[in-house]
């Protein structure tokens, strides 16, 4: 879903972040930004837009470190904007985050009544403050992340630095991928293999809940009970174009593999095991209104009216309501009927389906509610519905959607 990167080493670690942000951006994303330390101090310097747009704003500073941190950001909890770009800060505590956090709200909830102070609309912004809550109780960055992790829960790959110790970079795994380059007397954190290729092919694959803290000195594998690791060393052959498709032949056929994770992120935290309840802070809806609901439509176009046949089948099947599904491109020619009580639902990956926002913005001019299921976060059908779903599916390169159209699905059987 989104691009880490870190560097430590003897090198310049400024062009190594850009570098390492560009060979990730078939990942996709809407934001970019590095921190890297300067003076004993770390910096951080963020965007919204493309890594061209960061590069471009810090090329005029003949900027140099040993060490830094990077990321290009897929938005899942707030718009893509600067203040939600990573990496974020909290205090001397500075953390790049690939994930989801599925309880969030509750630990920011918590962190403010402490007097925590929040800046951005992000769940990774909560990692920042909670691993500098347990700093400030003398415990080192990799002990203070672990306590921190304790109280977490979600999918994460992290890449964290801490201001008085600049010698360091924790970086952990769980649900996310991360990997660690070894250099000759480098080394590197990453989201996925471009990102540091052309420096070295030998890595260390991280497992789940395990952390790597790097030094200058070299890298140590844990369990985050503290417990020391043996981690074979990898020798990766693939080209660079092979690399970015994780060792597909094709995006498509790595993206069909992505579909487990996918769904996984669409369903995270929104679904409870213990008690079954379905908690979905996007969708505005009140019970009253989805009680009044006697007529759903449901609009689309390409791979998601097929989702949409399919949900036509689930919600009148399960749900028991009167479903109608139409391509984009004709509902919003026909002059269709539009019964009060009915909920038009707009089905689009990436949220800027002309069709689509079309029928979006003609049915609202009827009175009708507008409910939209997309992909992208802050995307024009998200912003201009009256609530909205999001997969959290990430970017999608394959033509033919595979991961999108069934995490699509997903999203439609919390309505049922």
């Amino acid at each position: 879903m989104c691009g880490i990167i870190g560097y430590i080493g003897k090198q310049n670690a400024i062009p190594i972040l850009i570098n390492g942000l560009k060979s990730l951006e078939y990942r996709g994303y809407d934001s970019a930004g590095i921190a890297f330390f300067r003076d004993s101090r770390i910096e951080v310097r963020r965007c919204a837009g493309k890594v061209r747009e960061l590069e471009s704003s810090i090329g005029r500073e003949n900027l140099q470190s040993i060490l830094g941190i990077g990321h290009t950001r897929w938005a899942t909890h707030g718009r893509p904007s600067e203040e939600n770009a990573h990496p974020h800060r909290a205090g001397g505590v500075v953390v790049v985050h690939n994930g989801i956090i599925e309880n969030y709200m509750e630990l920011k909830k918590g962190l403010k009544k402490e007097g925590h102070v929040f800046t951005s609309d992000t769940d990774t912004e909560v990692l920042c403050h909670l691993i500098d809550k347990y700093s400030q109780k003398g415990l080192g960055l990799e002990n203070a992340t672990r306590e921190a992790l304790k109280h977490v829960k979600g999918a994460y790959a992290l890449g964290i630095i801490r201001e008085d110790e600049p010698d360091k970079i924790v970086a952990v795994r769980k649900d996310s991928p991360l990997i660690v380059g070894l250099g000759d007397g480098e080394f590197f954190i990453a989201s996925d293999i471009p990102a540091f290729l052309s420096y070295t092919r030998d890595v260390m694959i991280l497992d789940n809940v395990e952390m790597a803290v790097i030094t200058h000195n070299g890298v140590s594998i844990y369990d985050l009970n503290g417990n020391p690791l043996d981690k074979k060393i990898t020798n990766i052959t693939w080209s660079p174009a092979m690399a970015e498709k994780g060792g597909y032949r094709h995006f498509m056929l790595k993206e069909i593999y992505e579909q487990p994770r996918a769904i996984m992120d669409t369903i995270r935290g929104r679904f409870s095991l213990e008690d079954g309840e379905v908690n979905i802070e996007e969708f505005s809806m009140t019970m009253d209104e989805l009680r009044e609901i006697d007529k759903i439509f449901l609009v689309a176009c390409g791979t998601s009216w097929h989702a949409a046949l399919v949900g036509k089948y689930m919600l009148e099947d399960i749900a028991r309501v009167s479903s109608e599904v139409d391509i984009a491109s004709e509902f919003r020619y026909r002059n269709p009927i539009i019964p009060k009580g009915s909920l038009v639902v707009v089905i689009t990956q990436s949220g800027e389906t002309a069709d689509t926002i079309a029928v979006q913005r003609e049915v609202k001019r009827c009175g009708a509610k507008v409910l939209s299921i997309c992909n992208v976060v802050g995307s024009t059908s998200a912003r201009d519905a009256d609530s909205v779903f999001y997969t959290h599916s990430g970017p999608e390169i394959g033509v033919a959607s595979t991961k999108a159209f069934t995490t699509q699905l997903v999203a439609k059987s919390f309505f049922r």
